[in-house]
């Protein structure tokens, strides 16, 4: 069975585990710890970053889009539309929500590495107004499930699945529209709720 190297607070693994599970592709989900990386997961990965899926023959495919693509390779396209303008719109989605999640990231390891006396502030101001202008656009129009679910909806979930473990109570104030998608995908999708970073 493939492997997921994975850490449970990751969006990006979130997403991943979640894809699968709805593509209906098996993986067996292994816990790395990143801050002291095991071998076998830096010759997965050298930059030593999660996730990585490990295939049965080996091969390691590293970065969660190129996962999503891959798992959507194996599932027959079930993680994507076939349509070339309603697959594009999927994607921009994902990147959307990746970059959600990049910022978000960034702002988290800005207050957790560094001693408080050198938080860089202007920092964290600027990350987060970037997290506030993506969720503005998306509380505006929050995207249309469609019939069927695709890699984009998994990754906005997971990217507010990240937002409320770090952020909860902040990054939902005055967005009630992009609150209720994330109740809708839940009730819509409950087996993938268990895989929200925890």
């Amino acid at each position: 069975m493939p492997k997921a190297l994975v850490a449970p607070s990751s969006p990006y693994s979130c997403k991943v585990l979640m894809a699968a599970a709805h593509a209906g592709i098996p993986l067996e989900a292994v816990v790395v710890e990143t801050s002291k990386p095991p071998e076998d997961f830096l010759k997965a990965n050298p930059l030593g970053k999660i996730p990585v899926l490990v295939a049965d023959d080996g091969e390691a495919v590293l970065d969660s889009r190129a996962i999503t693509q891959y798992l959507n390779r194996q599932s027959g396209n079930r993680l994507f539309p076939r349509s070339a303008a309603k697959r594009t719109e999927a994607e921009r989605l994902e990147a959307l929500a990746d970059g959600i999640c990049d910022c978000a990231l960034a702002h988290v390891y800005e207050r957790r590495m560094r001693p408080a006396e050198i938080v860089h502030q202007p920092w964290l101001d600027k990350q987060w107004a970037k997290v506030e202008r993506a969720l503005d656009a998306l509380n505006a129009d929050p995207p249309k499930f469609g019939r069927t679910l695709h890699a984009g909806h998994i990754a906005l979930r997971a990217a507010l699945g990240y937002l409320d473990l770090r952020f909860a109570g902040q990054w939902d104030k005055g967005r009630k529209r992009l609150r209720r998608w994330a109740a809708r995908f839940d009730e819509k999708h409950p087996e993938l709720k268990a895989l929200l970073p925890s």
